[in-house]
């Protein structure tokens, strides 16, 4: 097996919609990013492209490409997921903290959770979402941004025949 760990963080100011862990949470802003801004799914790519050690998102799919203009996180996340197969590795499992002082996000964790099993090809009871505030402290609490860990591990596919 192998483990990753992803981060990313981005800013609010967007009239974007707020999209966390594929799904649309409303708020009065959206995030500052070169693609759609999910924080939840690029720091799950980025945990997965780590333990796989292939570099990272922005290697990937940098901001300098316009191709990537406004893109659909899930999109580039099912790529990496694709590249990680090609390796002959899938998820054994998946934790992720969101770190945001608002909006308030119990009420969407399942449905992320649901979103991420399907874009990692997996069951739910293997990925754990979770969210936390920094009790006001720094960016995050004065309510500037976003960001968000991702550990994964990576088991290599076992074929029966």
């Amino acid at each position: 097996m192998r483990i990753g760990h992803g981060y990313d963080v981005h800013k609010f100011g967007s009239d974007k919609p707020l999209m966390l862990g594929g799904v649309e949470v409303p708020h009065t802003q959206g995030l500052i990013a070169h693609s759609d801004g999910d924080v939840v799914l690029h720091s799950i790519t980025d945990a997965v492209l780590g333990a796989l050690a292939l570099g990272d998102i922005g290697h990937h799919f940098p901001d300098t490409d316009p191709t990537y203009a406004g893109a659909d996180s899930g999109k580039l996340l099912a790529q990496v997921v694709v590249q990680a197969k090609n390796k002959g590795y899938v998820l054994g499992n998946l934790d992720v903290t969101v770190v945001a002082q608002e909006p308030r996000l119990a009420g969407f964790i399942e449905n992320m959770k649901v979103r991420i099993a399907d874009l990692l090809n997996t069951t739910v009871d293997c990925v754990n979402v979770k969210a936390t505030t920094t009790e006001k402290l720094g960016f995050v609490g004065r309510k500037e941004g976003i960001a968000c860990h991702a550990v994964v591990i990576m088991k290599v596919i076992i074929n029966d025949g």
